[in-house]
């Protein structure tokens, strides 16, 4: 393995940009290198600008040497899932055809990535409109999940060159979006780490919808530092991601109490993830952790709620027929007849299903604060080939699966995060899924960086990806 300095995490990236040991420029002169050497094979980007972020890493590097100082992301490599506004850089949003241009408008998230000083290298792939967790694209295709050296298997979606682009190096923070598990599939299933944060905490504005009842902005990282330091620049609550981080940083896993819930979550898990959580579920009991079970039977009920309501996609149906009746034609098929799916809806329907998710998200909130997180794992099937999903009965089926885990979370108003912690029986990475009351961002954190203490981060416990052996 390589022991280059953009394989640490953005503490101590940072603290050797302000010591002269490396720059911005550096960084991204690296993190482009890593774009050249692995994404014609890879695919993770729809838009590539390595001059344009050189020239912004110059002007970090000059304010730096002025003594001006944004904090712990200034200078740092950032991609964006292609469905923030950038100015200066064209918007798909998975479409074949460029979006107009009010959507390169940026809003409170990018624009708090500009005022932490981060270097946007480009656009990631996305699912055409975000409406799918497999990964795939009928106009741009499918980028390369890492992890498999010798099938193109899929990256999880909608994000679906997000966790590519960190995998790859050519990016520290890859920021996506997440309905029903696009940051944590991801982020997953290439071995990274996902943070989904709480419905409303985050500005949606400059950002192409799909569910404006479920959407939440949220960072793709390498490890939980960086997580928490992505998070709190971002974040309008904290003004200094380095005094957050030493505010989250001080937990012990003997200080937290975990959930476990045999419902739902483990139900059909491929071989080799039930087995790859379990173990690290006893390496943090070992270690003190308090292990209760509880009994979670909102997660199902939510979720056939949802699906019977079609609430995604009369959703994001009605947003495209409303603003873009020209792209109905030539939607990607898969996401064309999801959103049928929202078109047969009645209102009635879809507002029974709001409230009856509501009602269930209260009683699940209210079960969660009587613990510190619920643990889970975070897809239980191996992220299947691109030839699995060819049909489209096939695809539905392993959609259905890799938005087991996830889905819920996002109906019932929750925040979690997913950390890699295992590889399958097929060699792909597993992660650990924690699950905490909405708003509660901070704990959930803290608690997720307990688990690293422990468990150790992806490149430790994992190691590289076959795609990216250097």
């Amino acid at each position: 393995m390589s022991d280059h300095i953009i394989h640490s995490d953005m503490r101590v990236i940072a603290a050797a940009m302000r010591a002269g040991d490396t720059s911005s420029e550096a960084l991204v002169d690296e993190a482009a290198r890593r774009h050249e050497a692995y994404g014609a094979v890879l695919g993770a980007y729809k838009h590539w600008d390595a001059e344009r972020a050189r020239r912004e890493a110059k002007a970090n590097d000059g304010l730096l040497a002025s003594g001006y100082d944004a904090g712990a992301l200034m200078g740092m490599p950032i991609s964006l899932k292609d469905l923030y506004g950038v100015r200066g850089m064209p918007i798909f949003g998975g479409s074949p055809a460029e979006l107009p241009k009010k959507w390169r408008e940026e809003g409170p998230v990018t624009e708090a990535l500009r005022l932490a000083r981060g270097v946007i290298m480009g656009k990631t792939h996305t699912v055409e409109f975000a409406y799918g967790g497999i990964g795939t694209n009928a106009h741009w295709g499918a980028p390369v999940n890492p992890w498999d050296g010798d099938n193109h298997r899929v990256t999880g979606g909608s994000s679906s060159g997000a966790g590519v682009s960190l995998s790859q190096g050519s990016a520290l923070v890859a920021m996506g979006t997440d309905t029903g598990g696009s940051v944590r599939i991801p982020a997953s299933v290439t071995g990274n780490v996902g943070l989904k944060t709480t419905v409303g905490r985050w500005s949606l504005a400059g950002i192409v919808p799909l569910s404006h009842t479920f959407d939440t902005p949220g960072p793709l990282t390498r490890n939980v530092t960086d997580s928490a330091l992505a998070f709190a620049a971002i974040d309008p609550a904290h003004s200094d991601a380095e005094v957050f981080f030493q505010s989250v940083d001080g937990a012990e896993v003997g200080d937290i109490t975990f959930a476990l819930c045999d419902e739902h979550f483990w139900d059909g898990c491929s071989p080799g993830i039930a087995e790859g959580v379990r173990q690290a579920i006893a390496e943090l009991s070992a270690k003190g952790a308090r292990v209760v079970s509880v009994s979670f039977p909102e997660a199902t009920l939510a979720r056939e709620s949802s699906l019977r309501g079609g609430i995604f996609g009369a959703e994001g149906l009605s947003f495209i027929e409303e603003y873009y009746p020209d792209r109905v034609s030539t939607l990607d098929p898969n996401v064309a007849e999801r959103f049928a799916d929202g078109r047969n809806i009645t209102a009635i329907e879809y507002l029974k299903a709001l409230r009856r998710i509501a009602g269930l998200a209260r009683i699940a909130n209210d079960k969660l604060r009587h613990v510190d997180v619920l643990i889970t794992p975070t897809l239980a099937v191996t992220p299947p080939t691109v030839e699995q999903v060819a049909d489209l009965d096939s695809y539905k089926h392993y959609l259905g699966r890799m938005t087991q885990n996830t889905h819920p979370v996002n109906l019932l108003e929750l925040c979690s995060i997913t950390l890699p912690v295992a590889l399958d029986s097929a060699g792909m990475p597993v992660g650990l899924q924690l699950i905490s009351c909405g708003g509660r961002e901070e704990r959930l954190l803290a608690a997720a960086l307990a688990c690293e203490k422990v468990l150790g981060t992806a490149r430790q416990r994992l190691g590289t990806p076959p795609r990216c052996a250097e």
